[in-house]
């Protein structure tokens, strides 16, 4: 093996580079049945041992090729299935593809380490300077644009009178002393139209009946009056009670 970094194989059957005897053996053109496989690890095996202080991902290479080599020997001194094991020709051609694509993923890290470094190589500069925006304001507006926004402030600002209109209504009170009254002289079953006052209508009568519900309720809350209705919207019936 000389002292560079090339692997040289002297072995009986083959004395030279190990990659060239891979490229002679996928061709064909060397009789891999007389190559030693026993000497071609020695050989491999001293060589990792001086690479060390060289370069070891060679000789990782190197176990590769050798590896293959010791595959291929196999292939053709034991018998094959074609179905399930590939030709010798088949695999050489992957190991070649496999090698070449583990050299191209080599150089692309080596150009990356390469590059440029931020603070090594290149620097950036020391005040930058900042950009100056300026900025002018246009407006556009229609007539109608102006009067709606008219509108809305004289809106917020305009002041608000809150008037209370003037009602006819029975209160609750009203509504109880009432239906007390009428309901101590009633011995019977009366509706609860009954107990409102005569002529009411419009918004009045609807208040009355509203206050004398109410009032029946508290009524009855008390025990002084008995409610009665035989289904839902049905007419309601009052009653002194016994």
């Amino acid at each position: 093996m000389s002292e560079d970094a090339t692997l040289q194989i002297d072995i009986e059957g083959w004395e030279g580079p190990l990659d060239l005897l891979l490229a002679l053996a996928r061709n064909q053109k060397v009789d891999l049945r007389a190559i030693s496989i026993l000497e071609l690890v020695e050989q491999y095996l001293g060589y990792v041992n001086h690479a060390r202080a060289l370069r070891l991902e060679l000789a990782a290479d190197y176990l590769v090729m050798a590896a293959w080599l010791a595959y291929l020997k196999s292939a053709l001194l034991l018998p094959r299935n074609p179905e399930e094991t590939p030709s010798p020709e088949e695999l050489a051609l992957r190991l070649q593809l496999r090698l070449e694509r583990l050299n191209a993923m080599r150089e692309a890290g080596a150009r990356l380490v390469a590059r440029d470094r931020l603070g090594r190589d290149v620097f950036v500069r020391g005040a930058p300077d900042g950009l100056k925006v300026v900025r002018k304001g246009r407006y556009e507006a229609e007539i109608y644009d102006l009067i709606a926004a008219y509108g809305r402030i004289s809106a917020r600002t305009r002041p608000v009178m809150h008037v209370v209109a003037q009602r006819d209504v029975m209160t609750l009170e009203e509504a109880i002393d009432r239906v007390s009254a009428l309901i101590g002289a009633r011995i019977e079953w009366s509706t609860i139209e009954t107990f409102l006052p005569d002529g009411a209508s419009g918004t009045y009568r609807k208040s009355a009946l509203a206050s004398s519900f109410v009032a029946a309720l508290e009524l009855a809350r008390q025990g002084r009056l008995e409610l009665r209705q035989q289904s839902a919207f049905a007419p309601l019936y009052l009653k002194a009670t016994a």
